[in-house]
């Protein structure tokens, strides 16, 4: 594998960097399944051996060496021997970001509990129907969340028993407090051991729920270790590094990609309770962070902030995470003097994953040649239609051509969900089977639906183009809402920018609408004239919302189903409506009067 490696990337020095760092990813990766008992938690067991007090997770009010990691990880597997936690039984756990949040689902993992990492932003029947997805005797929350956590509690036919966990720093227990202090932070005995293997279940993750109720994904020990030292092959960790997280730990990536990452290279984690653009570049300054972890919109959020005289004092040599728009990237590297980022692609519970290690601004990644036959993907054209892969006449999908866009897929090893961990599902059977697109190419083969439209160049680097049924029609034409997004945040006068379909009243398809927050020099002229010149005549929107703010999800997704079930009406949204009158050739303000007409017919669209 390294010699054809050697070979496929025998490059120029430009490319030098690239090829350093997938040798990186498939020698510490390749090394995972000599052990299969080997677990993340025993492999933090290691690293406290080697590192001792040397630091691991830190926060503003919390801190663990490696040594005291270990310490902790073996009283929460204790705590988890006490109250019979069976192999594959599931604990929820519910906390805000700190350092014993990791300690918390490492140590019950070690013994062969599973973990389901709640949301911590979820309130009543959303959080009871995720608790219940799991079914589990227990579930640990954290004291500044238990007001939270008790709103789901009417919701649920059989509540599990609720440990508080205190906050740091304080002086008393909670009432029923798990208290991991009273267990013996030793490593286990030969008694205390449970046979873990790297194929059992460790953790449950969610989907995000844009898209429907959240979906609980299972995600093994094996996974976690695959997560763990491929990204830190990539990202190149070393023992001096210091790593920014401000994302959500019960995410893969703020919780598990960042965190595990950096710790099996020796580095250290700096975990923030939450992402604050004004404090951002003094803390990344403050504790000497050397990388740090991004996702969403984040990076658009600091560019968009008033400069500060920390934003080019740090040390960070890299940025790794997903979703870094194209036009964002060039400006962010140059604005904050980021030397490089490593944006990549991949889902919780996915197959299918891209790096773009070479950093080419605005691509979300490419499958080198030398790993097409362990990761292979396709590009299939989508009907919109019956929101589902085209088929020819023999009932097979049709790859796309280079730069036509389709819905990315991800080959399944072995045809079935789960074989070689490769894709593990859901808690639900039927969502798993949801995902699995079958026949694809050949007669019995089964491939990952990313959910996601695509497009990939000449060079092979795949490109996002929307989410399938963000895509919508409008007067007999496909519209791709990151398209529009994208010809709007090049407009002058605009801060951000969201693009949904809304259905109108006697119409076909849904017409283009725009949440957008102003900027200075925003003008409404401007801006039409701009997108007259920039997209067809179907693909410019028809309503604006001009907001002071875009809803956002914990991971910072637009929450566009929202915005859409909303629409525009001007006596259900507060914010100011404007729709493009054809006749006026402006963007004229949407009264009641404009709402009723385009509502009967009288005001054609």
């Amino acid at each position: 594998m390294l010699d054809a490696l050697d070979k496929a990337l025998d490059a120029p020095r430009g490319e030098r960097a690239a090829k350093d760092a997938w040798i990186r990813a498939l020698t510490l990766t390749g090394a995972i399944g000599k052990d299969s008992a080997r677990t993340l938690p025993v492999a933090i067991a290691e690293l406290a051996a080697r590192f001792g007090d040397a630091p691991a997770l830190l926060s503003e009010r919390e801190g663990f060496g490696f040594r005291t990691l270990a310490e902790h990880i073996s009283r929460y597997a204790r705590w988890a021997l006490d109250q019979d936690i069976r192999p594959g039984e599931t604990v929820c756990l519910m906390m805000a970001n700190r350092p014993d949040y990791m300690a918390i689902w490492l140590g019950i993992t070690r013994v062969g509990g599973v973990v389901a990492l709640l949301n911590t932003n979820l309130r009543g029947e959303a959080l009871a129907h995720c608790i219940a997805a799991v079914a589990p005797r227990h579930a640990i929350v954290g004291a500044e969340l238990r007001e939270a956590f008790a709103t789901a509690l009417p919701h649920l036919g059989e509540p599990p028993r609720a440990w508080t966990v205190a906050a740091p720093g304080a002086f008393a227990l909670p009432e029923g407090a798990l208290d991991a202090n009273r267990y013996s932070g030793t490593p286990l005995t030969a008694a205390e051991q449970r046979p873990v293997s790297l194929a059992d279940r460790a953790l449950c993750i969610y989907t995000s729920g844009t898209t429907g109720l959240p979906k609980a994904a299972n995600v093994s020990h094996r996974r976690l270790m695959d997560w763990a030292y491929w990204f830190a092959g990539l990202i190149d960790v070393r023992p001096d590094d210091r790593m920014y997280d401000c994302l959500p730990m019960y995410h893969s990536v703020g919780g598990v990609v960042a965190t595990a990452a950096t710790l099996v290279g020796g580095g250290a984690v700096v975990i923030a309770e939450k992402f604050s653009a004004s404090r951002f570049w003094d803390e990344v300054v403050r504790w000497d962070c050397t990388l740090f972890q991004y996702i969403g919109e984040l990076c658009r959020y600091l560019l968009a902030a008033p400069p500060t005289d920390a934003e080019r004092r740090h040390r960070l040599r890299l940025a790794c995470g997903n979703g870094l728009s194209a036009e964002v990237w060039e400006a962010f590297e140059e604005r904050f003097a980021v030397p490089q980022i490593l944006e990549f692609y991949a889902a919780t519970e996915g197959s299918f994953s891209l790096y773009n290690v070479e950093g080419r601004p605005g691509a979300i990644g490419r499958v080198p040649p030398f790993l097409a036959h362990r990761f292979a993907a396709a590009i299939v054209r989508h009907d919109e239609a019956a929101g589902a892969p085209l088929r020819d006449a023999d009932g097979r999908c049709v790859r796309c051509a280079p730069g036509e866009v389709g819905e990315a897929i991800g080959r399944l090893a072995g045809g079935a969900a789960g074989d070689g961990g490769r894709f593990e599902g859901y808690t639900s059977a039927a969502e798993t089977e949801r995902k699995i697109l079958r026949d694809v190419f050949a007669p019995g083969d089964a491939w990952f639906r990313t959910g996601d439209l695509m497009r990939r160049d000449e060079a092979g680097f795949f490109y996002f183009a929307d989410r399938i049924g963000d895509t919508f029609r409008w007067k007999g034409e496909n519209v791709a809402t990151a398209e529009v997004a994208a010809a709007i945040a090049a407009c002058p006068g605009i801060a951000e920018a969201v693009v949904y379909g809304v259905a109108v009243p006697g119409a076909d398809g849904r017409a283009g609408m725009a949440a957008i927050v102003p900027g200075d020099g925003f003008d409404l002229a401007t801006l039409r004239a701009r997108l007259a010149g920039r997209l067809p005549a179907y693909a410019r929107p028809v309503f604006l919302r001009l907001c002071r703010e875009i809803p956002r999800t914990e991971t910072f997704k637009p929450k566009k189903q929202a915005l859409a079930k909303e629409g525009f009406d001007p006596a259900a949204v507060a914010d100011p409506l404007h729709v493009d009158d054809p006749v006026a050739g402006a963007y004229v303000p949407l009264d009641a009067v404009r709402f009723a007409a385009i509502a009967t017919g009288a005001m054609r669209l």
